[in-house]
């Protein structure tokens, strides 16, 4: 009885969906959370089953109340338009950047770690988040292998270079990407989102320095360390670059090239979607076989991260599905209350509260179909957004690309940066441990964006 919101199966199913059908993701987000410190080898061994069941909780049941069919075609629905592009475009990133090696023999001092988190900050808009958190992790690993102190590295670098570094164009992360696809100018975020871009960037590098340097303090790290870092730095894999180049050059032709859907599987796909997921496909084979073995084994490349991001995401896509639902009702859903929080007692749309609500949910849902549920919301008029309603259409670009830092789950490259630090011997906080360092820095330096710009 709890999984409707009422008696409404003749009603459209998004407005019947109860708030109860989000308790299977509320479940894989604590297995998630919980697994890895309670029971860390059932979870590392068998984490692909446990993603798996919390998927059928929702399914099952799904199946259930509304019939097997309707569950079969959510499902493709969300493998086909969501799950495979996603994973593609990760794949080649994926690839193409753990096949460039920042080669140098840098020391973890914090003027490099600062610089290092700065330029991937910058880079982040040009090559991706997930590209540039390919890129540029591998060498801030390797300058503070020596290190006692790094985990306040790593949790600054996903602040900055997974979410807060995309915000200045649509390739830069997947939410802005959506909005060029609906109309948003491709130069509208650098134009109206760049003194948001600069007041976190900058205020999030001098505390990060103002850390590190605390740390490198207590460690006084030996003279020999720092005589081995000295030399200069170069980059190898320069093909790899090349293929990145293309990859943000299929995502960039997708927003001017759509000739329209066709049928797979029963399911319209747009024909651009169809064509840049086997480009992605192609990209990644040629990064492979054109990139040196040894080069990927300096930048300790492996299949493992991405594989554990695609098994996790396929079960996350899964059960979030009827939250997005649910919030696509809008007024007519079970979140009813919460989307009326966006207007105040006069009708007026609240540009904090979608600010706020954007980026909360993105913190745990996806932050590309959560930027178009308050895109929609707002009335989903590209040219009026751009326009007159300019801080609405900010406010939900900055809460999506912002707050997807909240979580591991909040953007796809923080769970793999997580992953590829693990892997190399790094023990990263959990997923509470890392929330509880986002609501310490994060959630302050927001409501300044807030009174700032928003208010």
């Amino acid at each position: 009885m709890l999984l409707f919101g009422g008696p409404a199966l003749a009603a459209p199913m998004e407005a019947s969906l109860g708030l109860a059908w989000g308790l299977p993701f509320a479940g894989l987000l604590l297995s998630i959370a919980l697994l890895p410190l309670v029971a860390g080898h059932l979870w590392h061994v068998h984490y692909g089953k446990i993603a798996a069941a919390w998927a059928a909780a929702l399914v099952l049941p799904f199946a259930l109340a509304f019939g097997l069919g309707p569950a079969l075609v959510e499902i493709r629905h969300v493998l086909l338009q969501d799950w495979v592009p996603f994973m593609a475009l990760l794949l080649a990133l994926y690839t193409t950047g753990g096949g460039v090696v920042l080669r140098g023999r840098l020391v973890g001092t914090p003027a490099v770690n600062t610089a290092l988190l700065a330029a991937g900050t910058l880079a982040a808009s040009v090559m991706g988040t997930t590209g540039a958190s390919i890129v540029f992790l591998p060498p801030l690993l390797r300058a503070n292998a020596f290190r006692i102190r790094k985990v306040h590295s790593l949790v600054f670098f996903i602040f900055l270079v997974s979410n807060i570094g995309g915000a200045l164009t649509p390739l830069g992360d997947p939410p802005l990407y959506l909005g060029f696809l609906k109309g948003v100018g491709f130069l509208w975020t650098v134009q109206h989102l760049a003194a948001e871009f600069l007041l976190c960037a900058v205020l999030l590098l001098g505390l990060y320095w103002l850390l590190d340097r605390r740390a490198w303090a207590k460690e006084q790290p030996s003279a020999p360390a720092l005589r081995e870092g000295e030399g200069g730095l170069h980059i190898r894999g320069r093909r790899n670059l090349a293929l990145l180049g293309a990859v943000l050059g299929v995502v960039l032709l997708q927003g001017v090239w759509q000739p329209g859907p066709v049928g797979l599987l029963g399911e319209p796909i747009g024909q651009e979607r169809l064509l840049a997921v086997a480009a992605f496909l192609g990209i990644t084979v040629v990064s492979f076989r054109v990139t040196p073995l040894a080069l990927r084994e300096e930048n300790g490349f492996g299949w493992g991260a991405i594989v554990e991001v695609a098994k996790l995401f396929a079960a996350i896509f899964i059960c979030m599905a009827p939250l997005l639902a649910i919030l696509r009702a809008g007024r007519d859903g079970a979140a009813a209350g919460l989307v009326g929080l966006t207007t105040d007692a006069a009708g007026a749309p609240v540009p904090a509260a979608y600010f706020w609500l954007t980026g909360l949910l993105s913190s745990f849902l996806d932050n590309a179909p959560t930027y178009l549920v308050f895109f929609n919301l707002a009335g989903g008029d590209a040219v009026r957004l751009m326009g007159p309603d300019a801080s609405l259409l900010a406010a939900i670009s900055c809460g999506a690309v912002f707050m997807g830092a909240n979580s591991y789950i909040g953007n796809a490259p923080n769970f793999m940066v997580k992953a590829m630090a693990e892997r190399a011997g790094v023990e990263m906080p959990g997923f509470f441990g890392y929330c509880a360092w986002a609501a310490a820095v994060l959630l302050p330096l927001f409501g300044l964006v807030t009174l700032a710009f928003f208010a």
